[in-house]
């Protein structure tokens, strides 16, 4: 009896040494030392994760001001970011999006004959909704966030300036252009600096400035107008 508790003891004991023996082998051909200097250190700013899941509030853009000073020329450069889903002439056709001749101002989803997406209707109230320029930048800008469900999968323009000239040149394809903006709206930025041209004749609210009267004077021998 003792001596196969002498064998079992025996066996342990030469397994626990095979084992350290593998321990200590196995220290020495893997060990690896810490780098003297790291090669680089990851950083998280602190907000990047709200950021990431929405929770950074983005500021939006007044896009009136803009507009007083857009130039429609170059929204029609602009505007071929557009082409492929939207026409824009009058009478034009339905594509992937809906025709945009007369959109400033239009009733959101009611142009004739185009199929919008619920995300859409339910964003326009039943008509209630128009195009405004408001609207217009928040939804080019970024649509699918500005119209959540819609079925437009544009990217956006993000760029302010260039949204102003795409809007100032969609607001002329129309029958009657939409009024600008009222300069007095906006910010102060947006009044023109000296020496530039004040707004465009027709914009709403903005009157040029008018001539100081002149008192007329008789011609030379000529009594002068009764005051």
């Amino acid at each position: 009896m003792n001596s196969y508790v002498n064998m079992g003891v025996g066996a342990f004991l030469g397994t626990v040494f095979v084992l350290m023996s593998v321990s200590i082998a196995s220290e020495g051909i893997f060990h690896s030392e810490a780098p003297e200097k790291e090669g680089f250190t990851i950083v998280a700013e602190e907000g990047t994760s709200e950021a990431g899941a929405g929770g950074a509030a983005e500021v939006e853009v007044d896009i009136k001001p803009l507009l007083l000073k857009a130039d429609a020329s170059a929204g029609e450069t602009v505007f071929k970011k557009c082409a492929s889903c939207h026409t824009a002439d009058k009478g034009g056709a339905n594509k992937v999006g809906p025709n945009l001749w007369g959109l400033v101002n239009r009733p959101i989803a009611s142009h004739e004959g185009f199929s919008y997406s619920a995300g859409m209707k339910t964003f326009a109230e039943g008509g209630k909704v128009v195009w405004d320029y408001d609207h217009l930048s928040y939804f080019i800008e970024a649509p699918k966030k500005h119209v959540p469900g819609t079925a437009m999968g544009f990217a956006g323009v993000k760029k302010p300036d260039e949204r102003a000239n795409l809007i100032a040149w969609l607001r002329e394809q129309a029958d009657a252009p939409a009024a600008l903006p009222d300069a007095s709206a906006g910010s102060a930025e947006a009044a023109p600096a000296a020496g530039e041209a004040a707004p465009a004749a027709g914009a709403e609210g903005a009157k040029p400035a008018e001539a100081p009267a002149t008192e007329a004077k008789p011609a030379e021998g000529q009594p002068a107008p009764a005051q």
